[in-house]
């Protein structure tokens, strides 16, 4: 295995000083002259799996950086789920060209597994793989398996990867939920971690290279600038939405939580103005749903009774009653621990109405979900996860970039 962190000092690997400009990796990569891609080659033949949040502080795409930048030839792009523009909600993602610069760009989402992995034939003939996502902050978002597959892929071609770092969201200094089981490794789930696993792109892909055993050739730009406790909008960059229904950051703070719901038949909100700030079906009394919340006390947020019909998604056109979330303060919330909330009300106020059984495929914990099905107090069920979540840490530890 091969991994290295380049383009930046030591102590700028573990945090900048206070009042620092943000600058993600595309930006430590351009201010280096893009020196990690050329080692000493001619030419670089480069991949790039990005989509529309890949921009520089400048608003830049990272596709123009690229294709511009002298001794490197940008051939292909690789697009993950919500396709190039981040815009779509279906599996029916075909491949097409960049508009402005012609380049092909093969989907690496779909139905199918093979579908969801880059072809080994369009890897073997780069020099290297870059990749330059944003990422949620969640276990279940799908980009850092997609990362995944592609270290999985060039460690077989022999092809080099280069992640550039950007910021977790959510922070990278919150770490809450159970571990997913080990049997759980999917496309939802690709190793175990917590739901809120607090960490960048970069350092997953190091944590993956590693506790995998994957073995690819991963060089990671960190950023310049970030702490583990900063929020996005700390950053100084503009909020771009890293997939349809994620359009602020308090979406983002509490989808970790809510969309434990959003396999089931339960409204979190697509189709309306303000996905995942809300939860309802047709058959919810919001009042009696906002009361019940109210009096659990969970920290960080408040309810509000609501109607709302969704245009699309779960409960397409039907009137919903249910609670508006309101996130009072986002650095009380633990996003999983509100979703077991939430989860546990359903099921004592609705049992006949509401399906609980799909909860656990984004949960993917089996001792979570019996203790829920068994109508244990969320807050015991959080303290069991505890342990499991402290030896999680350890190993994390060693993957960390930035105080």
């Amino acid at each position: 295995m091969t991994a290295r962190l380049v383009g930046v000092s030591a102590d700028s690997a573990l945090g900048q000083a206070d009042g620092a400009a943000l600058r993600t990796g595309i930006d430590v990569l351009v201010a280096g002259n893009f020196e990690p891609l050329r080692r000493g080659r001619a030419r670089t033949k480069l991949g790039l799996l990005t989509n529309h949040t890949g921009l520089d502080s400048g608003g830049r795409r990272t596709i123009d950086l690229l294709a511009s930048a002298p001794g490197i030839s940008l051939v292909a792009l690789f697009s993950p789920e919500h396709g190039p523009a981040g815009a779509l909600d279906t599996t029916e993602l075909a491949d097409t060209r960049d508009a402005a610069t012609g380049i092909p760009i093969y989907s690496v989402y779909g139905k199918t597994g093979a579908q969801r992995r880059p072809r080994p034939e369009l890897l073997k003939n780069l020099d290297a793989v870059v990749v330059d996502l944003q990422d949620a902050g969640a276990a279940f978002y799908t980009y850092a398996t997609t990362m995944a597959y592609f270290l999985e892929a060039v460690a077989q071609t022999g092809t080099e990867i280069v992640v550039l770092d950007r910021p977790n969201p959510i922070t990278g200094s919150m770490v809450q939920g159970p571990l997913s089981d080990a049997a759980r490794s999917d496309f939802i789930r690709y190793h175990q971690l917590p739901v809120r696993h607090g960490m960048t792109m970069g350092e997953l892909a190091l944590f993956y290279n590693s506790e995998r055993k994957i073995g690819a050739r991963l060089t990671v730009v960190p950023m310049q600038g970030w702490s583990r406790g900063d929020w996005y909008d700390a950053s100084g960059l503009p909020w771009v939405p890293p997939s349809p229904n994620l359009r602020t950051l308090t979406q983002a703070a509490l989808y970790p939580g809510v969309a434990l719901l959003e396999r089931t038949n339960i409204s979190v909100g697509r189709g309306t103005e303000t996905p995942f700030e809300l939860v309802g079906a047709p058959w919810i009394d919001g009042n009696v749903l906002a009361a019940f919340l109210t009096q659990r006390r969970i920290p960080g947020v408040r309810f509000v009774p609501v109607d709302f019909t969704p245009s699309s998604s779960t409960h397409a056109n039907q009137r919903c009653g249910g609670v508006k979330i309101l996130l009072v303060d986002r650095e009380r919330l633990e996003s999983p621990l509100l979703g077991i909330e939430l989860a546990a009300a359903l099921r004592k106020l609705y049992p006949k109405g509401f399906e609980v059984q799909r909860v656990n495929d984004l949960l993917a914990n089996e001792a979570a979900f019996k203790a829920l099905l068994a109508g244990e107090d969320p807050r015991r069920i959080s303290r069991q996860w505890r342990g499991p979540l402290t030896r999680f840490q350890k190993i994390r530890r060693r993957y960390l970039l930035y105080k």
